[in-house]
């Protein structure tokens, strides 16, 4: 035993002389390398973990920015996720690469300066830590591919369009949901192998797919293919379209998910229907478990398009909404005109929004129970190479109501509004938390 730790301390010596090594680090490995970085780098990094694996693993995630600890109002949340399949080996390693290069270049680099500097990263290298230790180093082998239960997290996630409410949920999927609700994430990618293209929402059909010329698509489309496009064209080959096989063929190296192929209780749709993040599925390699002499090239290849990728978050409008007094005001929904999301958009514990989209005039609607609702236009501009989205305030004003029971038959009917409007199964803890604020 002694003679091992001392062969781990070591091995984390020379990574921190020479850099990451190019290799597949196992989970003790893995953690090692983070307490490593977190020790070399405190004032940037924060190291915890988000729960654990049905096997006890920690479910491991860095958090990088200048202010790690702790949100910062107007700095937007961003996350990557690797290795949810567990034989899916590659992302897990460029994750690793992207935490090295990101803590070494800080303060070096401008480009990463600046991202760390507007926005705060989280990282979870490894979704799956189980079936990674359980996988066989082979392409297609699908050996580690489900959890220690045997079962697919990229299937077990509550589902929008169809449901899904007699699976339970497995521990590593619970520790993502629980994340989520801490955490107010603005954008989103989750890293898998076996294809090289960029896919979007939605993974399951929407109902009108086959309105929607077999696709399956979001209110949000065009800053999904805008977000897809982004790394697909900072990818050195992604944006050729050429799939890993014949049959394959994407065009401008994306797809939409469900077009792909159906997925129902995928991380991707819940991302975007519950939490209000924009996440996209980023496959990465041909062979889900490539020889590590490959390692390098495969980074290469990906690093300018996870950065690029990462710089996304600034796109948009983001702002506080406040009630009369000044207040930061929670649960107010902010909808987009033209955008009517399955679950609406709202503020968040601080009082504050984010809304990715693309230059150009929207009209934003914010409405919350006993308040005017408030209606006004924005000109957004390409917030990324400002490395800010615009910002832009919302001051309500109450109702003209006087009475506590007219103002409580107002916000009553502005339930049944959001009731009528948005889906009441699907949303029903937000409806439930607005109720409970009449």
């Amino acid at each position: 035993m002694f003679v091992f730790t001392l062969c781990l301390y070591f091995w984390c010596w020379l990574s921190s002389i020479h850099g990451l090594e190019f290799r597949y680090h196992n989970s003790m490995e893995m953690e090692q390398y983070l307490k490593d970085i977190n020790r070399r780098f405190p004032d940037i990094t924060l190291l915890h973990s988000i729960g654990q694996s049905v096997e006890g693993r920690e479910l491991w995630v860095l958090i990088l920015g200048q202010h790690p600890r702790e949100h910062r109002t107007g700095i937007p949340e961003f996350k990557y996720v690797g290795n949810m399949h567990g034989n899916e080996a590659v992302g897990r390693v460029l994750l690793l690469q992207l935490i090295d290069y990101l803590t070494s270049s800080y303060l070096s680099d401008p480009l990463v300066t600046r991202l760390l500097n507007s926005s705060r990263v989280h990282i979870l290298p490894s979704m799956n830590p189980d079936g990674f230790e359980s996988s066989a180093r082979e392409c297609m082998n699908i050996k580690g591919r489900y959890n220690k239960n045997g079962v697919d997290l990229n299937r077990n996630f509550p589902d929008a369009f169809k449901s899904t409410t007699d699976r339970e949920r497995e521990k590593e999927v619970r520790a993502v949901m629980d994340w989520l609700k801490t955490e107010n994430f603005v954008l989103s990618a989750n890293l898998h192998g076996g294809a090289v293209v960029a896919s979007y929402p939605y993974d399951n059909s929407n109902g009108g797919s086959e309105l929607q010329g077999g696709l399956s698509i979001s209110p949000d489309d065009d800053v999904f293919v805008h977000l897809a496009k982004t790394y697909s064209y900072s990818h050195s080959e992604m944006h050729n379209g050429n799939g890993c096989y014949d049959s394959q063929d994407f065009s401008h190296g994306i797809t939409n998910g469900y077009q792909w192929y159906p997925l129902p209780g995928g991380m991707q749709d819940y991302n975007y229907v519950w939490a209000q993040c924009f996440e996209l599925t980023l496959e990465i390699s041909c062979c889900k478990y490539p020889p590590e002499a490959q390692l390098p090239g495969l980074w290469a290849a990906n690093k300018p398009a996870l950065l690029a990728y990462m710089q996304q978050v600034h796109l948009g409008v983001k702002g506080i909404v406040m009630d009369s007094y000044g207040k930061p005001v929670q649960n107010a929904v902010v909808e987009v005109s033209g955008r009517r999301n399955v679950c609406p958009f709202r503020t968040d514990r601080n009082g504050e929004y984010y809304r990715l989209l693309l230059p150009g005039n929207y009209t934003i609607k914010v409405m919350y129970p006993g308040h005017k609702t408030l209606t006004q236009t924005v000109q957004v501009p390409y917030g990324p190479d400002a490395f800010s989205a615009l910002t832009h305030n919302f001051l309500l004003q109450n109702s003209d109501y006087s009475s506590t029971a007219t103002q409580r038959s107002h916000s009553n009917n502005l339930i049944t509004i959001f009731s009528n409007i948005y889906n009441t199964t699907v949303c029903a803890t937000f409806l439930f938390e607005l109720l409970m604020n009449v």
